[in-house]
Parts: C-alpha cells; structure tokens; sequence
C-alpha cells in the first residue's frame, strides 16, 4: 500500500474492530492486565474488588427499587444473580439452590474474550455477588470454582449464605451485612 496516495474510503466506512463495547472491554481488560503485573494478582484482585463492592451495591439498590423490596430473598437474590448477568451478555444459569449456598454455573462471559489470562476481572461477579448476597441475607463466601479467565470451558460459582464447615474450607471471599455500605 502507497502511503503517498489518499484513501477514497471515508473514515466512517473502514472496517475497524472497535465500537464502544469492544473498547470498553479492552480497556477494562488492560487495566486489569497492568494491575496484574504491576502490583501481582491478588493486590490486583483487591482493587478491582472495591469497584464490584461499589456497583453491586448500586444493582441492589436498583434491584429493590424496581421490585418495590427492602430487601431480596434468598430466591430473589438468585435470580437478580442470573438476571444481572443475562443483562450485560453473560449467561449464568442456576445449578443448586439451598438455605446454605447457590450454585451458579455460566457459559458466556459478559467480558467475553478480553477476560482471557484475566482472573482479576473475576473479582467483579464475586463482588458484586457477595455484596448483594451479604446485604440481603446477612452474609456470603463467594468461591469462584471455574473460571473462563483461566482456562476453563465455563464458570461454577458458589455463593455460600452461612458460615457452613463447607464454606469455611473453601477458597473464597467473606461478605458481611453492612460491609459494603459507606
């Protein structure tokens, strides 16, 4: 391609890869990926952390005001859970639910491809799952069991509603009523 010569095409109508969703991703997924090498993965995890506190507790909010609630159920928790998701292009669905735990599994990330080698990302839906969890029901350990970010074909999320010997021994993160208030 001659670089002396000027196009036809106008801008407009070039076939570039980039609409606001895309870019967004991306740069979500860099600032994920630079936090990661910068600082490691867990103080990585850590700041994306307070960003999914902060937005699940504004979804609670809007959760609430649109059910007309002061608080959700377990089973309205769950299915905010699997809505939320199917809102911004994941596709959670729902494996188990009990007085100790729900169990989600997922076939789509809302981040889609950009979340690949970006397991920090992850600590969006255990945030804002555990928040909406814990202040609702008065507490959450998020385990996230499988993840696309790191390779596997799907996502399995346990969200454990009480202090259980099998949600101790999981690898996971507490919430607690109140903690994400402020």
């Amino acid at each position: 391609m001659n670089s002396s010569f000027k196009s036809e095409t106008p801008m407009k109508d070039l076939t570039i890869p980039l609409e606001r969703d895309v870019f967004l991703r991306t740069l979500i997924r860099e600032l994920a990926g630079t936090l990661q090498d910068v600082v490691g993965l867990d103080e990585a995890s850590g700041f994306i952390s307070v960003v999914g506190q902060n937005m699940g507790r504004q979804i609670d909010q809007d959760y609430k005001a649109a059910l007309e609630v002061s608080h959700l159920t377990r089973e309205q928790v769950a299915d905010v859970f699997v809505d939320l998701k199917k809102r911004i292009q994941g596709d959670f669905y729902l494996i188990e639910q009990t007085d100790e735990k729900i169990v989600l599994g997922n076939r789509a990330c809302p981040f889609a491809e950009k979340v690949i080698d970006r397991p920090a990302m992850c600590m969006m839906t255990s945030n804002v799952f555990g928040s909406i969890a814990a202040d609702n029901l008065g507490y959450a350990k998020v385990e996230l069991q499988e993840t696309i970010a790191t390779g596997a074909p799907g996502c399995r999320v346990v969200v454990y509603l009480k202090p259980t010997l099998e949600a101790e021994e999981s690898q996971g993160r507490e919430y607690f009523k109140g903690e994400s208030e402020g």
